[in-house]
């Protein structure tokens, strides 16, 4: 079912048509109350009021359509962002955006090139009448003498000629100077993330060098922008005075031969001013051409599919097998884990040990489709997770991050589905106990630290029995104590659930029945943690990334 114009579209939409129209009529009215002035014989208001009727017409039209194209604007706006903002959550995180635009560039996607689309109606219905109205003049114009039209014409071809090399040059430099923002916005991005990062190492110069060396780019794109602006402007300018010049010379030598009434005049004037304002529509030009940029920008995040899924379910009673054959992820040409052949056995805990760089956190997320390989496939009790809906994956696979997103208005919202039992469990019942209201406190007055996040998502994934747990560095921010009574509660919890979890202490490996030893991508060994403790690399690697967890 299509979906209804909103009010300030149907607004605008009959708003400039009746101004164009009341525009145009007004020469001839004019002309009608000079004639009916000049003649004393001629009695009646008539054709004043009529003039009075077509003014009040107009400035009626002109003041809504001032209204209802902001709004009309902002509404598309609005509807964009959140068609954008739905398609991208679809995409989800199976590297559909992965090698795509940075965080950064999609916020300026978001923010700036959605807000220049949503301007396109406007623009494009306002350089539209602005053109019918020409076109009207123009007829004007031959109604009353085809001379006056031909007078007209002889400006239109530089005029077409001169809107044309306008759009040409404007359309490219509007896409690079929304590219070099969306830079800037990306590079910007990742300074504000790793901000802890840049101030320790006391590089905050260099780093806002690095932001804003695109710059001189950007300035170079908008110098160019402008100087197509100002350079068209001025010809349009003198070109509008010639035309002007020209019909009203043509009319004053009809009008001293007899051929035109002195109301045919003022209504010749009138038109050729009206009929030359096509070529005073720059700034329409200019909002045309922006709009058209950033909805080109808009359109190549729309074009992204989103993953495939289907409608599989898993067979009931599956002890939660996770099988990876032939896996293998890359990025560009690089590949970042793989080939690589797994299988963790139902119910069975598995830590993942490896240096930074790995690829743990990379085969964490396979099950739970959070990043889709390659190459290869990723079974849970044999199914491909790529053939489970959406439905059957969630309630098959549950994660707890290190630094867990809170999603809804409030804390209870946030926990989707866990209560008191799930609380206590993750050690989080004490600190949402001490919350000004709770469990029904908003989010944006809820200020954890890094172990109460956790504490929080932990609670949040023990709500919901899934068949496999990934445990993604998901308990670095507690202390050795909490650490260890939130485990003890975890097990308990989880029992008889598979779980991958990604390990940094060698206490975290010792407890897991199985350890997949990742080195620079590929599985070095899968075996106990007690067997592989016999390998000197196994045991260093343990105390780099036990080095590595203290000092992140």
């Amino acid at each position: 079912m299509p979906r209804r114009p909103a009010r300030s579209t149907l607004a605008l939409g009959i708003a400039l048509p009746v101004e164009a129209a009341t525009t145009l009529a007004l020469p001839a009215v004019l002309a009608g109350a000079v004639d009916a002035a000049l003649d004393h014989r001629s009695g009646g208001p008539g054709p004043y009021l009529l003039l009075a009727a077509v003014l009040g017409v107009a400035a009626a039209a002109n003041a809504t359509a001032a209204v209802a194209g902001p709004a009309c604007s902002a509404e598309a706006t609005a509807a964009l962002r959140g068609r954008l903002i739905r398609h991208l959550l679809a995409l989800g995180p199976g590297g559909r955006l992965h090698g795509g635009p940075p965080p950064g560039d999609l916020a300026a996607r978001l923010l700036g090139s959605a807000g220049d689309a949503g301007g396109r109606l406007p623009a494009v219905l306002g350089a539209a009448t602005a053109l019918l109205t020409s076109v009207g003049a123009i007829l004007g114009l031959a109604a009353l003498s085809p001379w006056l039209a031909l007078a007209f014409f002889a400006g239109v071809v530089p005029g077409v000629l001169l809107i044309r090399l306008f759009l040409r040059q404007a359309g490219p430099v509007f896409a690079r100077y929304q590219q070099v923002q969306a830079e800037i916005a990306a590079r910007l991005g990742g300074a504000l993330t790793g901000l802890r990062s840049i101030h320790a190492a006391h590089a905050e110069q260099r780093e806002a060098a690095r932001v804003l060396a695109p710059l001189p780019e950007l300035s170079a794109a908008g110098h160019a922008l402008w100087t197509a602006q100002r350079r068209t402007a001025w010809q349009a300018t003198l070109l509008i005075a010639l035309v002007e010049v020209g019909v009203l010379t043509t009319a004053g030598s009809l009008l001293a031969d007899g051929a035109l009434a002195p109301g045919a005049l003022a209504a010749a004037a009138g038109w050729a001013a009206l009929g030359a304002g096509l070529f005073e529509q720059v700034e329409s030009l200019v909002g045309v051409a922006h709009a058209r940029a950033g909805q080109a920008r808009v359109d190549e995040l729309l074009a992204l599919a989103p993953a495939p899924t289907g409608t599989a379910t898993l067979p009931t009673g599956g002890p939660g097998e996770v099988t990876l054959r032939g896996v293998v992820v890359r990025d560009g040409d690089r590949v970042l884990l793989g080939p690589l052949d797994l299988t963790v056995p139902g119910g069975r805990t598995v830590a993942l040990v490896g240096r930074s760089g790995s690829g743990k956190s990379l085969l964490a997320a396979l099950p739970g489709r959070l990043r889709d390989p390659d190459e290869g496939t990723v079974l849970i009790d044999g199914v491909p997770v790529s053939a489970l809906s959406p439905a059957e994956l969630r309630h098959a696979v549950g994660y707890a991050f290190a630094r867990p997103a809170l999603v809804g208005r409030t804390v209870r919202e946030a926990l989707a589905g866990a209560g008191p039992a799930e609380a206590a469990a993750a050690h989080a019942d004490g600190f949402l106990a001490r919350l000004p209201r709770g469990w029904d406190t908003p989010l944006d007055e809820l200020h954890p630290s890094g172990g109460e996040l956790q504490r929080l998502g932990l609670a949040r994934l023990l709500a919901r029995p899934t068949r496999v747990v990934v445990l993604d560095d998901a308990t670095s921010g507690l202390d050795l104590a909490t650490e260890y009574q939130v485990t003890e509660a975890l097990d308990r919890a989880t029992h008889g659930r598979t779980r991958l979890v990604i390990a940094h202490r060698g206490s975290v490996a010792a407890r897991a029945d199985l350890v997949a030893w990742l080195d620079a991508g590929h599985l070095r060994a899968l075996a106990p943690h007690t067997t592989l403790l016999a390998h000197p690399d196994y045991r260093a690697t343990l105390a780099d990334t036990s080095l590595h967890a203290a000092t992140t």
